[in-house]
Parts: C-alpha cells; sequence; structure tokens
C-alpha cells in the first residue's frame, strides 16, 4: 500500500557555488534535503530519478523554474519552487541558513486555484476624443474593433472622405460598466449631416442619448470617467498630447476582444454583513474604502461587483465582520505561510525575525535587484508574496507578532497601485495594540531603491511565541490571534483604547435614559446585544461588538454610545447585564409583559391630562396595565370608542 504522506524532497542548489549551503539549518524545512551545485545543469539526471520516485518536490530556484517544470510535466509531477538565491543566498549578510530552510518550507504551503469570473468583449468600441486624434484612433483600430468616435466640444472637424466608422458629437454625462458593458448616458448628442462640406456641421442636438459598447477609450483630455480609472478593465484613457501614451492605448484596445477571466477576488457572506437594518445605516466601512465603486448598498447589505473590483482587499481588512474576505488566498492560507515561515526560521536557530510583506511584481523585482546590485536582504528578513499589500489584515499583523515576528514591514511602490489609507488606518489600530507590548509597530516603506531593503532591522518580539494553528479567517483569525499574542507576551490583559472605527469596542449605556425597548436587540447584527425572556432585560456580549453603530442609530432614547477598545479580560467574561428590571404583571390574568418603571410612567403622565383617560373615561387607564390579549378582549367587551371625542370647538369667523 503506498504511503498517504511520503517524505518530500527538497532540492538545494548553491548555484555553481555562488551562496553557501548550511546543511543543518536546510534540514529544519522538512523533508529529505538533496545538495547540488548545478541542478538545471549537470544535476539534472538527480532531478528527473527524483521525479521518477513519485514523492512531493520542493526547487530551489526559480529562475530555471521553467525548465524543470517541463521536465515535470512529462512524469506528471507538480513541484513547487522557492527563491532562495535572491531572497537569501545572495546576500553579504551571515547566517542565511535559517531563513533559506523557512522559504523551502513556506513553499509547500500551496495557494488553492480562485474562482474566475468572465469578461466577454464584442470589441464595440466607443471613442471619446475632442479633435482629429480621435478620429486618427479610431481609423488605426477599425480594422480589429468596431469603433465610433464621440467628440465632445469639438472645434472645426474636417469630415472624413469615408464615412467608414460613425463620428457623432456629445459629452458624456455619466457611465458605468466594465469591459464587454459599458451603459453611457450622453448630453448634446448630435450626428452630422452628411453635407458637411469644409467642416462637420450637426444636426439638432438632444440630450440624455444612450449608448453601450464593449471598450470605452478615453482621449478627452478631461477628468476621468471613473474614480481609480486605471483598474477598470476596458476603460483606456490617455492624454491625447502624448504621442507614446496614445500608442501604448492603440496597443492594448486592439488585444481587448474575446473572453478574459479575472480572479473574484473576495468572499461575501451577506448573514454576517452590518450595512444596515431598518432602515437605519450602520457599517459602511466597506463602501468607504472600495477605490472603484465596486460595493453599492443592496437594502441590508452590500453588493460587490466581481467585475469591477479591481482586487486591493481594502474591504477585507477593514471588514468587522468578516462577511468580506480576500480570496487570493484566503486569510487562513496566508497566515499558514506566515506561520511556517517564521517557526521553521526560529527552529533552524534564525533569530528577530522580520517579516517583509510584498506584492509579485514591484516586490520581487526589488529583491532581486537588491541581491544583484546590493548587499541583499538582511539574514532575518523574511520576504512574503501577497497578492496586493492592501490586503493584509489585523488577524495577519496580530499573528505576525504572536508567532513571534521582531518586525512587520510592508514594501510599497513609491507611486502606489492603490490608496494606502486603509493600510495606514490599519497600522495606526494595530500601533494601539501592540505598543503597549513593547512591540514594534508596522513599517510601510515606499520606495523604488533596492538598497532601501539592505537597511531593515528587528526589535523585540514576544516572550514565548505562539503556534497556533490559524483554522478560518476574517474576525475569528482577529480575535485568535489577539489572544494569543497577548497570551505570548505576558502581558496582563487589560482594556486598551482604539482609535473610532476599530472593529473591537464595548458600548456605553445611559441606564436612566434606557426604557427597555430592547430596539436595540432586534437591530444588532451581530447578536452582541441580547436580552432574556425571563424579564425586561438588556445584556451585551463585548466579543461579538463590532462597533457599527447600528444600536446607537435605532436608540429611541439616545442612549447608547460607542466606545471602541481591545478588551481580551472582557471578551472571556461572557455576556454582562446593561440593566434588568421588573417585569409588569397584567391585572387581569398576571401574565408578565413590558417593563415595570416604563408601564407606570405612562400611567402616571396620561391620568386625568388626556381625554381618553379623565373622567367618565379614567377605567381606561387599565387597559394600559393589561397585556395585549387582555386589553383587546375588554376593549371588545366594553364597546369602548376610541373616536369618541369631545366636539372640537367651532371655528371663529369673525
Amino acid at each position: 500500500m503506498p504511503n498517504a504522506n511520503p517524505t518530500p524532497i527538497v532540492f538545494a542548489c548553491s548555484c555553481d557555488d555562488t551562496m553557501t549551503l548550511d546543511a543543518k539549518a536546510l534540514a529544519q524545512a522538512g523533508g529529505e534535503i538533496r545538495l547540488a551545485t548545478q541542478l538545471c545543469r549537470k544535476g539534472i539526471a538527480a532531478y528527473r530519478t527524483a521525479l521518477a520516485e513519485g514523492r512531493p518536490i520542493t526547487v530551489g530556484c526559480t529562475q530555471e523554474a521553467p525548465l524543470f517544470q517541463e521536465i515535470a510535466d512529462e512524469a506528471a509531477a507538480s513541484p513547487v519552487f522557492a527563491n532562495i538565491r535572491e531572497t537569501a543566498g545572495w546576500s553579504e549578510a551571515k547566517g542565511v541558513g535559517p531563513k533559506m530552510a523557512a522559504l523551502l518550507a513556506a513553499a509547500r504551503i500551496v495557494q488553492p486555484e480562485p474562482d474566475n469570473v468572465s469578461l466577454h468583449s464584442e470589441g464595440v468600441a466607443l471613442i471619446y476624443g475632442r479633435d482629429e486624434t480621435a478620429i486618427a484612433v479610431a481609423r488605426r483600430l477599425s480594422d480589429s474593433l468596431d469603433v465610433t468616435v464621440l467628440l465632445t466640444k469639438p472645434d472645426a472637424i474636417t469630415p472624413p472622405s469615408r464615412a467608414d466608422f460613425p463620428v457623432l458629437r456629445g459629452t458624456i454625462r455619466s457611465v458605468r460598466g466594465y469591459l464587454g458593458t459599458f451603459d453611457i448616458v450622453v448630453d448634446d448628442y448630435a450626428a452630422p449631416l452628411p453635407s458637411s462640406r469644409d467642416a462637420l456641421r450637426w444636426e439638432a442636438p438632444r440630450n440624455g442619448a444612450l449608448s453601450k459598447c464593449d471598450i470605452l477609450i478615453d482621449l478627452s483630455g478631461n477628468a476621468p470617467l471613473f474614480s481609480a480609472h486605471g483598474l477598470r478593465d476596458g476603460y483606456l484613457r490617455a492624454d491625447p498630447t502624448r504621442a507614446e501614451a496614445v500608442e501604448r492605448l492603440i496597443g492594448e484596445a486592439a488585444t481587448l476582444v474575446g473572453s478574459f477571466d479575472k480572479p473574484r477576488y473576495v468572499h461575501f457572506a451577506e448573514s454576517l454583513c452590518a450595512h444596515s437594518r431598518n432602515k437605519k445605516i450602520g457599517c459602511t466601512r466597506c463602501l468607504d474604502v472600495c477605490p472603484t465603486g465596486a460595493i453599492t448598498p443592496a437594502g441590508t447589505v452590500v453588493s460587490i461587483s466581481a467585475e469591477i473590483c479591481a482586487g486591493c482587499g481594502a474591504c477585507a481588512s477593514v471588514c468587522p465582520t468578516g462577511a468580506v474576505t480576500y480570496a487570493l488566498p484566503g486569510s487562513e492560507n496566508l497566515t499558514q505561510k506566515l506561520r511556517t515561515l517564521i517557526s521553521v526560521y526560529a527552529r533552524a536557530g534564525g533569530k528577530s525575525p522580520v517579516v517583509l510583506v510584498h506584492d509579485g511584481d514591484h516586490g520581487n523585482a526589488l529583491i532581486e535587484a537588491c541581491a544583484r546590485f546590493g548587499r541583499g536582504l538582511p539574514a532575518n528578513v523574511l520576504p512574503l508574496t501577497v497578492n496586493e499589500i492592501t490586503q493584509i489584515e489585523l488577524g495577519f499583523v496580530a499573528a505576525a507578532y504572536a508567532y513571534g515576528a521582531a518586525g512587520l514591514v510592508v514594501l510599497s511602490r513609491a507611486k502606489p497601485k492603490h490608496d494606502l489609507g486603509p493600510l495606514y488606518r490599519l497600522a495606526e489600530l494595530s500601533e494601539a495594540i501592540i505598543a503597549p507590548l513593547g512591540l514594534p509597530t508596522i513599517r510601510i516603506l515606499e520606495t523604488d531603491d533596492p538598497d532601501a531593503l539592505s537597511d531593515l532591522a528587528g526589535a523585540a518580539s514576544v516572550a514565548a511565541p505562539s503556534r497556533f494553528l490559524p483554522m478560518t479567517g476574517g474576525r475569528h483569525l482577529a480575535q485568535t490571534a489577539l489572544k494569543e499574542l497577548h497570551r505570548a507576551s505576558g502581558e496582563s490583559a487589560t482594556a486598551v483604547p482604539l482609535p473610532v472605527g476599530a472593529p473591537f469596542g464595548t458600548v456605553v449605556l445611559d441606564t436612566a435614559a434606557c426604557t427597555l425597548c430592547l430596539a436595540c436587540v432586534s437591530a444588532c447584527p451581530a447578536s452582541a446585544l441580547l436580552d432574556d425572556e425571563g424579564a425586561p432585560t438588556l445584556r451585551f456580549q463585548e466579543d461579538a461588538c463590532v462597533q457599527c453603530g447600528m444600536c446607537k442609530a435605532t436608540c429611541p432614547e439616545k442612549a447608547i454610545t460607542l466606545s471602541p477598545r481591545l478588551d481580551i479580560a472582557a471578551w472571556a467574561g461572557g455576556a454582562v447585564t446593561l440593566k434588568r428590571e421588573e417585569p409588569y404583571h397584567c391585572i387581569k390574568c398576571a401574565k408578565p409583559f413590558g417593563v415595570k418603571s416604563t408601564v407606570e410612567r405612562i400611567v402616571a403622565k396620561l391620568a386625568d391630562k388626556h381625554w381618553m383617560y379623565s373622567g367618565a373615561n379614567a377605567p381606561q387607564l387599565d387597559l394600559i396595565r393589561m397585556c395585549d390579549d387582555c386589553r383587546v378582549e375588554t376593549t371588545m367587551n366594553a364597546g369602548f370608542d376610541p373616536h369618541n371625542s369631545p366636539p372640537r370647538p367651532l371655528p371663529r369667523t369673525e
């Protein structure tokens, strides 16, 4: 019977002895370590032999990955690859063996394939311009695309000698959509007169004309038609006065015909969304940070367009409930890789690990340049590639420090691809949590200079690193990691105030103002506010509170305020009672209903002060002292007419 969990084979190559391999440290990567000096050339036979064994294979080389993969395809094998040369071996730092072991081990945590969403374009293109440049671009693209030109407020335009494609006039009022489905509203719309001679003359204009296209090419020179316009699939924009930009646009536009797959970057669980209840707006965090407008309100929840989403992950990083989670990869998979990276590094003898979070394009290029032309990464800097740096969440940050990181650096372009505002707010939130524990806070490094990577240093780390397994992502991961961080740091679990907008905190109740109407309980999307069937009671479970503000917005007495904080002890303490009163017992059947103080207060306010409860109608006060069933029965039997009010005084006519 074959071994269900065969020992993996791990190849580490010294690349013609340009780097030193520490066999003892590499052994901590797990598996059977096989060393080579030129695996891609003289050692290729050893690689083929390993493939024939049918065991999982890790290759410590990414430069020659195409060759290794081609050979593996012949054996129907799927090796994984780790870059231990540029990230570790080609460095002036000594003692890089623990980092190599960590990178080889982490490479075996494979990212699951994402779900995809398809975009389809038939090549129908609208070229929005202001002069002959738009017409010239249309001529260049007319062989590959079905083009139409729309000119906004044009000056004199020489009529084309052949009407190979429509040339129209108009100004785009609004547009929505993405590659394959743009919906456009045009004002001042007009077609040219066929009799135009030296310059185009136009028919009578009209507003509100509708148009559809697959590709929208913007050469108007005006403000972009979309926020974060560079991230909208199918929308191409260039300055018409810059010839090189127009040329790039033409080349890109010609390729946008056919079907295209893009990842579904985020998963959304409607049942966890805390956006709205009872027409009261609560949480808008994801709406506030989405740069592309992919997220819109949809009743009590939000709607996320996978077609518009550009994958920055800011929504997942700020979602307090875990309704939105990043999927490329999921936070559970990413945290497992983080755990492996730090734990194997420590087991191999590494000290003061600094985690360097970077994206694949900019980060890999900078690290390679640092290794080839500079001093290379320090021995304690552990690079971790993510899809987008803006995807990291509080759970990831807390887990890094709980596992023993002595620093966390996020590497960004000098001109970031995505808005870093949410990332800086995450750093602010993390600082409020981590600084009291004596740990270094997140550093966001915005640079295109590879030499800046040679000077990253670590600081303090927790006394007893945790090795907890991330079983899920979202809010649960954040809470688990924060608990483990406090345990590992040895600090007492005292309450820490957090910035406004933090996903943790308590509610402060004005007990004198609260009438125990319990409207807040029905509005709370996270079940942090609870009632009690036995008596009028308002209870609060702090670890469930997401600080969405729904309770505050719903409370008719304005008796609730929010207080963001992190209180691990309160999380462990269970639900606490904020207010409890005696129920009022029906004077007819003795069934408990309502709140005693509230019923008595209403009776006192109405007695002899309203015609329905004064004079001959005074017995009607007893209806307020009855439960719903007894009130209806008594009213029906007594024949009380609530409309039998005293006559209104006659209006004055003088």
